[in-house]
């Protein structure tokens, strides 16, 4: 190259990294901006406590990555939507993942069994809703759960396609499926039983939902239930709402209409705000379309978070296999974006926080 001809990109120096973090985030980088309002710290408590060996009586042996390190490696993953080994070369190879997570260049990484073991570590312990729920209480201590109102609505959540007979897949259908491959052991670890294929607006979808009950001002995610696919929104109604909901307004789409769905809304006494359904023998009146339209102003608001995770946290899918796991994914999606919500709220001061 020509050194006369083109502009030197300049020598090294011992502000490289300060100047490139400040670049960074000048151009907009969501990890700094997050990082700044969210001291991970309060989730070691609760990491260490479940997952740290206790009983342990000497430090012989290997000693495990920092806790809060892997958690936030698990946040990485859900927001960018990367598997474990694309998460173990972006770190090496991204400034800003290397700066969230606190580690220099020539620090050493967990690679992607350490990333596959520590998420699995969360899903047995069932320890993904105990964090989910730690960041909600903290997010009830800052007045940021108004409370003055829920919506509720369900997602699709893709999960690998399975390759079965026909048979196979008639088992599974029954509730037969743990009876399959017990010769076969390994196979059978591959192989879901628990998803399942729907169709909505003619198109086929394989895998599970992801319903949430989300506070209708703030939009923070307040509850959430992971089923198959093939369960109806309505059905998981009745374990969205809680003794908390009394006296608020539910709005909900007509999906959620039915003589069950109404008798569960009254059971926890709040307003009912879902839309209203017309039928082909009994239209709707214009004054039901008009409080529809009304009642669409509060109700969409809660298209605006699965929206937040199919385009920003690049869509909702899963690479497991089984509903224990497609739960344990799915939670940590949801605090993500509660995460990520509430670095939102606090950078726009879309509320007043106490």
């Amino acid at each position: 190259m020509n050194n006369q001809r083109y502009k030197s990109t300049g020598k090294k120096s011992l502000f490289d990294k300060q100047f490139s973090s400040e670049k960074l985030e000048e151009i907009g980088n969501p990890l700094a901006m997050i990082s700044k309002v969210i001291d991970f710290e309060m989730f070691r408590s609760l990491l260490e406590s479940k997952l740290l060996n206790s009983n342990k009586k000497n430090n012989a042996g290997a000693k495990p990555y920092d806790v809060v390190l892997m958690f936030k490696i698990l946040i990485l993953q859900r927001y960018y939507g990367l598997g474990d080994k694309q998460v173990e070369y972006q770190i090496l190879d991204r400034t800003s993942f290397k700066n969230f997570l606190g580690l220099d260049t020539a620090d050493k990484i967990p690679d992607e069994k350490t990333v596959w073991a520590f998420r699995e570590n969360l899903t047995k312990t069932g320890l993904t809703e105990d964090l989910f729920i730690q960041f909600k209480n903290f997010l009830e201590t800052k007045a940021l759960i108004l409370n003055e109102g829920q919506m509720i609505d369900a997602s699709f959540t893709v999960a690998p396609r399975q390759r079965n007979t026909r048979e196979e897949n008639e088992k599974i259908k029954n509730g037969e499926g743990d009876d399959l491959w017990n010769d076969k052991p390994h196979k059978k670890r591959h192989k879901d039983i628990d998803a399942r294929w729907t169709k909505k607006n003619n198109e086929k979808f394989y895998g599970y939902k992801n319903h949430a009950k989300v506070d209708s001002k703030s939009k923070f995610i307040n509850t959430f239930v992971v089923t198959s696919a093939s369960v109806h929104d309505s059905q998981a109604t009745e374990d969205l709402l809680t003794e908390k909901d009394k006296g608020q307004e539910l709005y909900a789409d007509s999906a959620y209409t039915g003589k069950n769905q109404e008798k569960t809304i009254a059971k926890y006494e709040m307003v009912n705000k879902v839309h209203e359904k017309g039928y082909r023998d009994n239209p709707l009146t214009d004054d039901q379309k008009k409080n529809n339209t009304e009642k669409s102003k509060t109700r969409a608001r809660v298209e605006h978070v699965f929206g937040f995770m199919e385009q920003s946290m690049n869509g909702l899918k899963l690479k497991s296999v089984g509903i224990i796991r497609a739960t344990s994914i799915i939670g940590l999606i949801n605090l993500t974006y509660n995460l990520f919500r509430y670095e939102q709220v606090m950078r726009l001061n879309l509320i007043s926080i106490k």
